[in-house]
């Protein structure tokens, strides 16, 4: 009986940029949507009030079990398998300028609107000293409610900015 496989006479080794292509595949087949979170860089002052909101962060949110992000900093938080993802001490978004922006209240919280260009709902606190978003997949896209669970962390650890 003959082998129809055939025989590499020499190992393949894959170049850099194999390999890159490669780990990017395995990065994106990833069931873990919340895995590609970006680290904001905040003031130190922020950091300091988002290391204090990490620790009063709730467990659970609308259903949803916390999971946070692979990259375990205390600026992201996750709940869900990316379902709810929060950043603390992003930058100021320039929607803030426009007077025709949307604006929620959650329990003495405000929350800026931005519809992303994938129907997620993106929501930044204002007139706190360190902005902080929420961004929700788009089985959320008509409900703001999960922005209730996370009032009593921000209003204890983010003061006002006024």
């Amino acid at each position: 009986m003959t082998s129809s496989r055939r025989r590499l006479s020499r190992p393949v080794i894959l170049g850099p940029s194999a390999a890159l292509v490669l780990m990017a595949a395995a990065g994106c087949s990833s069931g873990d949507a919340s895995a590609s979170v970006t680290v904001p860089t905040p003031s130190p002052e922020a950091a300091a009030y988002c290391r204090a909101l990490h620790k009063e962060l709730p467990s659970a949110v609308a259903g949803q079990e916390r999971s946070d992000p692979g990259s375990g900093s205390d600026l992201t938080a996750g709940w869900g398998d990316g379902e709810i993802v929060l950043r603390c001490g992003v930058p100021r978004p320039a929607k803030m300028d426009d007077a025709q922006s949307k604006a929620v209240d959650a329990n003495g919280v405000n929350w800026m609107l931005e519809q992303l260009d994938d129907g997620r709902p993106r929501f930044t606190t204002t007139l706190r000293k360190a902005y902080v978003e929420v961004t929700l997949s788009a089985a959320y896209a008509h409900d703001a409610s999960p922005l209730a669970a996370f009032a009593p962390a921000v209003r204890k650890t983010v003061p006002d900015r006024l």
